[in-house]
């Protein structure tokens, strides 16, 4: 088998494509994300499975990785009434209700073979914070919330991963456009740091395209060595695997190769290409970028967890609980979703 390589990569419609089929056996990518726009990957639960079936056997691979970003709220690639519908982070008050949110989102993953989550967002929530953003955050009490997800997570065989690190909330712009800047001090930023240091030990973690200035004036953290040395690793005591947000959003410059290789010479475990094209994908296997020295053991312990059959003998039951706490209202009325945003530039 061809060593696995570090990247997230993404597929173009609800079946692989021979192209794809080939790109897959070739380069033998770590994982694939899988979005329900512009890419169009996910229809229902059992053409998932079937997508999930053509990658594995791409690869060749029954743990390879295939994640989705199924936050909820309006970041939400399965939808009901084929999946269970699931409120925005912001209405989650109570650890309880948290690992119930988790749970059944568990439920419909595992069902359709998807054994990745880019959740919970941990990021402080600020006046200031990007439309990008709100409605994604806990508005309180983030460490607490978010660790019940994450074990939640963790205990029905889905790997979770924490994300934006070091913390986004600050940023005013949208990384998917431009690239936000972080202006405060080290003192100050203690408080977006501590739910990521509470939860330092989550198998995995995703960077952000944002700025820290007071570490790094230039480059972004997902680019910075200093940010994910000093910060990140040192500072949080992040360990997982760490992941780069989206390489094709366009708060980062160069072509894809190039945004590629800076993440992970920068010290990512793994490449985040997001919802691209073909094109992208094959710019990403043919970067030559390469495993990090901790990469198969960080890839070890998160498939201990994704071996894990869960339990959903409870389904019916956590569902009404969780309606009933959130007195059945679960509002998708937000004015900005980032990913339509580049979706539209796309088509344009």
């Amino acid at each position: 088998m061809n060593k696995i390589l570090p990247a997230f990569l993404s597929c173009q419609g609800a079946r692989l494509s021979d192209d794809e089929k080939r790109l897959f056996e070739r380069y033998n990518p770590l994982g694939v994300c899988l979005f329900s726009k512009f890419c169009a990957n996910i229809e229902n639960a059992a053409q998932v499975k079937s997508l999930v079936e053509d990658i594995q056997n791409a690869t060749g691979r029954d743990d390879v990785l295939v994640a989705v970003d199924q936050e909820g709220g309006r970041v939400r690639r399965l939808l009901e009434p084929e999946f269970t519908p699931v409120t925005a982070q912001q209405d989650i008050k109570t650890a309880e209700v948290a690992a119930q949110h988790a749970y059944l989102i568990s439920h419909d993953l595992k069902n359709c073979g998807i054994n990745v989550n880019f959740a919970p967002v941990l990021d402080t929530l600020y006046e200031t914070t990007s439309n990008a953003l709100r409605g994604r955050c806990f508005e309180n009490n983030a460490a607490e919330l978010g660790k019940a997800m994450v074990n939640e997570y963790i205990t029905q065989g889905v790997c979770p991963c924490i994300k934006h690190l070091p913390g986004h909330g600050r940023g005013a712009a949208d990384p998917h456009l431009e690239l936000p800047v972080i202006n405060e001090d080290l003192t100050e930023l203690e408080t977006d740091f501590a739910p990521f240091i509470a939860l330092n030990d989550a198998p995995m973690g995703m960077v952000a395209h944002i700025v820290l200035k007071t570490v790094d004036k230039e480059y972004a953290a997902s680019v910075s060595s200093k940010v994910i040395k000093e910060i990140i690793r040192d500072k949080i005591g992040f360990d997982g695997m760490l992941v780069s947000d989206a390489v094709m959003m366009q708060a980062l410059h160069g072509t894809i190769a190039d945004r590629s290789r800076a993440v992970m010479e920068a010290g990512c475990d793994v490449v985040c290409l997001g919802n691209a094209d073909f094109a992208a994908n094959v710019a990403v296997c043919e970067s030559g970028i390469e495993p990090s020295a901790k990469f198969e053991q960080r890839l070890e312990t998160i498939k201990k967890i994704i071996k894990k059959s869960g339990d959903f003998t409870q389904y019916e039951y956590v569902k009404n609980k969780y309606c009933t706490a959130l007195k059945n209202i679960i509002s998708y009325n937000y004015n900005y979703d980032a990913t339509e945003v580049l979706n539209r530039l796309r088509k344009a």
